[in-house]
């Protein structure tokens, strides 16, 4: 391969790979920014001969194996094989549901109709209906929800655009592929899926590999607990409407029960409050208020069963509605019946819905069973496993208590390429205004930056508060979360080599910009969870009960294992120049901060912000941004 150049980490875990492919076992490596892991995963898995699953945390990641990194190692290794890419079903174009969009579009909103026309071009278009390749669509556009199905809505071989599907399409070629690149979600979807014994959206495999892998506790756990959301409702109240007009346009009372559904799941919303957020549901079910208003809910979803259960044989749509309302009717009960212990029962509402929830405080025993099925390999790999240098969090999350661990350093010379700065006389992490604060105190340090900065929040208030102070105070671009899609927003951000991007968690980790394009990252506060999270809340009980500290075994860890997903942002490559300034005076101030600063790379220190204007000076080589075409590429050792 030309260019490549030999590093003895990446050598170092691809033989480890390959010892557990040829023996079944099971291997954890933490390597560092910089070992190319990618390559030290893939040429072994290729070289195998057997039947690979690759599963990444992001579906950026995914793209990269896909359409970087699995090209160049094919023809370097003459691999004839056939490989494909699957994502979940929200990723993929709905052909059925943008016809029904097309026909309804009068009743449409303007930011929908805005959208519409570059949608139906890109219909006609695109070979894979991948939606991630359609840029300048918001991330959370309105029309989304229009053009794509769920598990719910989807018509299945009864839709008359089955043989144009493009997730069809998709899945088999995933079912004909040798080597499979997924993502975690969708490994977790398939393995739910597989426990009903009617379905697989994947084959097995020989091999499963995971990238990313520290996001694995948290995925698994929302896939094998459950949720309904009143969105859910609403929706099947939507098609209930439209199959009463097209099938059963006698039947009065369909539309009538509809309505009354739609109403509950109002009335029941405004019984969490105006504000959005999470809550113990076990304390709201409490309230005699939200009975009242929950049994209304019950009642208007038995009334729409029954109409629905008296249109069965009228209409294939008809049929579909009263299969869902069966199976929402089922989790509805199993949802807000909440003595069962082992599991956290909570809500999460924003402006117009809620749904509730039922997550295991434990998926080891699970997932352990998985990964102890015979004649199979796993690899589980990340920048970030380990606190402390030790694996023990990630191996009690999992139940891989047995598995053989490699931990591997970066090759960056940390000392000469970044320095750590962290500030005095910042205020206390629970200023209502720390964000304003922040920005006021550090937009004249950003300023002698010669690239461009990562500023990363904890929160979207705290977001907001940095970008409005910046956008006023700053000679330079700067982008914001949410106002452009992921992709698109980092596409403007490197192609402008000095910018700032305001952003919280989709861009503390996932995100490769190499050279001087990314010069400073900025993170306002440890990255600790909200203590009035229910589900830790549920989880630190349950650990207090087994007379374990929760904050040194669960909060701690978890805030490590994220800063350093922000902090690898900085360096990633070995001619990278950057300084970090963490905003958290408790890294100092209280014993855990040591935890997190040994948990970070090897970085020079200050708490004087004089230090990085001297680090510029001292650097200046860096100061012009290369082209994206002379980047080095970290993953691959070129």
């Amino acid at each position: 391969m030309p260019g490549f150049s030999p590093r003895a980490s990446q050598l170092e875990m691809a033989e480890a790979v390959a010892r557990t492919i040829d023996q079944a076992g099971t291997l954890l490596v933490e390597a560092g920014t910089g070992t190319g892991k990618t390559y030290a995963y893939l040429v072994p898995a290729l070289a195998s001969g057997k039947r690979v699953i690759i599963s990444t945390g992001s579906k950026a990641l995914q793209e990269q194996l896909y359409n970087r990194d699995l090209p160049r190692l094919l023809s370097a290794m003459a691999y004839s094989q056939p490989i494909a890419l699957l994502k979940g079903r929200a990723n993929y174009l709905c052909h059925y549901r943008l016809d029904q969009l097309l026909a309804q579009a009068r009743d449409q909103s303007a930011e929908v109709l805005a959208d519409l026309a570059r949608v139906k071009e890109f219909a006609i278009v695109s070979q894979r209906g991948d939606l991630g390749e359609l840029t300048g669509l918001k991330e959370q556009a309105p029309i989304l929800p229009f053009i794509t199905s769920t598990n719910d809505n989807c018509l299945g071989r009864e839709c008359p655009r089955y043989e144009e599907c493009f997730l069809v399409k998709a899945r088999r070629r995933a079912m004909e592929a040798q080597l499979l690149v997924v993502n975690h979600h969708l490994f977790f979807a398939d393995l739910v899926v597989k426990d009903t014994g009617f379905a697989e959206l994947m084959p097995e495999a020989e091999l499963y590999v995971f990238d990313e892998a520290h996001q694995l506790p948290d995925i698994a756990s929302d896939y094998f607990g459950e949720r309904l959301a009143s969105r859910q409702l609403v929706e099947l109240a939507d098609e209930m409407k439209a199959a009463y007009r097209a099938e059963a346009p006698d039947m009065a009372q369909l539309g009538r029960s509809a309505e009354a559904l739609q109403l509950a799941c109002q009335d029941c919303r405004l019984a969490f409050g105006l504000e959005g957020g999470r809550g113990n549901l076990r304390q709201w079910l409490a309230d005699p208020q939200a009975q009242r208003l929950l049994g209304r809910l019950k009642d208007a979803v038995q009334l729409a069963y029954e109409v629905l259960k008296l249109t069965l044989g009228r209409g294939e749509r008809l049929d579909h509605c009263f299969e869902r309302m069966l199976e929402y009717q089922g989790r509805l009960n199993r949802l807000t019946e909440v003595d069962t212990l082992g599991a956290a029962y909570w809500y999460d509402t924003s402006k117009l819905h809620f749904s509730f929830n039922r997550t295991p405080l434990s998926v080891a025993e699970r997932f352990a069973q998985e990964v102890m099925r015979p004649g199979s390999s796993w690899v589980f790999t990340s920048a970030t496993l380990t606190v402390n240098h030790a694996f023990d969090h990630f191996r009690q999350q999992l139940g891989l208590a047995q598995a053989e661990a490699l931990l591997l350093d970066s090759p960056f010379d940390y000392g000469r390429q970044s320095l750590l700065c962290v500030p005095r006389g910042l205020p206390d992490t629970g200023y209502a205004r720390r964000g304003t604060v922040l920005a006021e105190r550090l937009w004249p340090v950003i300023n002698q930056v010669p690239g461009g900065i990562f500023f990363l929040c904890t929160s979207y208030q705290s977001l907001h508060q940095v970008a409005e102070v910046l956008r006023r105070e700053l000679g330079r671009t700067v982008l914001v979360q949410g106002e452009d899609s992921k992709q698109g927003l980092l596409q403007r951000f490197v192609e402008n080599g000095r910018a700032v991007l305001v952003a919280t968690s989709a861009f503390w980790e996932g995100v490769d910009v190499q050279g001087a394009a990314l010069s400073c990252v900025i993170i306002d506060k440890l990255p600790f969870a909200s203590p009035d999270d229910p589900l830790l809340k549920a989880r630190s009980e349950d650990c207090r009960l087994q007379g374990r500290d929760p904050f040194t075994e669960l909060q701690l860890p978890e805030a490590v294992i994220a800063l350093k997903q922000g902090v690898g942002r900085l360096i990633r490559d070995g001619e990278d120049k950057g300084v970090l300034i963490l905003c958290d005076p408790r890294l100092v101030q209280r014993p855990y901060g040591q935890v997190f600063l040994s948990s970070l790379p090897p970085m020079p220190r200050s708490r004087e912000l004089q230090r990085i204007d001297d680090f510029w000076q001292a650097n200046r080589d860096n100061a012009c941004p290369p082209s994206r075409e002379n980047a080095h590429d970290p993953d691959t050792g070129h």
